[in-house]
């Protein structure tokens, strides 16, 4: 049902934080498989890829081309898209399905996005609050995941190797196509 696409920079802590909030996923039926798309070139990640199960994509680009590629590889014909070290609430599950069957059987294709959530662990800062209130003023953010039909993906163009290529597909979803789904997404 769907294949989840994890860029990832050779920092084990983080792509292992994010798959640990998958696996009920897996559990559920609801993922088909995990894309870890390694841009660093070290051999962690394959490891991690290998003791998890994921298929393991070693990359040299940009994290946008890293995610193009990813979806390229990907089988299902749903996507997820997830910076390594963000963290899904334990409702996505539920949710998620539930968004794929809406849109399955709408006429109007739509994409998800999760709702922000600030890491617990990390400290408070000034800059954080900017972060938060640019978030009001233009929208959601790339680090918020993005959950997207493959055909809807690829009519937009996909992930481009060029600079904010992520936020260039948000904004070419426009408000209209895209649902801010209630699940949170903790972003370290």
């Amino acid at each position: 049902m769907l294949s989840v696409i994890i860029p990832t920079d050779g920092v084990e802590q983080d792509a292992v934080a994010t798959l640990a909030a998958l696996v009920p996923g897996a559990a559920a039926g609801v993922i088909k498989e995990v894309l870890l798309v390694d841009r660093a070139g070290t051999d962690v990640i394959e490891h991690v890829a290998d003791v998890a199960g994921c298929d393991f994509l070693p990359f040299q680009g940009s994290r946008a081309a890293a995610m193009a590629a990813g979806a390229k590889q990907a089988r299902s014909p749903w996507l997820m898209f997830l910076h390594a070290g963000a963290v899904l609430d334990a409702g996505w599950i539920e949710e998620t399905s539930q968004f794929i069957q809406r849109v399955s059987t709408s006429d109007r294709p739509r994409a998800g996005i999760f709702r922000y959530a600030r890491s617990p662990y990390s400290d408070a800062r000034f800059t954080d609050s900017l972060k938060y209130l640019a978030r009001m003023l233009t929208g959601p953010s790339a680090d918020q995941g993005l959950l997207i039909a493959r055909d809807h993906y690829d009519r937009l163009g996909g992930y481009a190797d060029a600079r904010r290529s992520e936020a260039r597909l948000i904004r070419r979803l426009g408000r209209s196509s895209r649902t801010l789904l209630r699940s949170r997404i903790s972003v370290a």
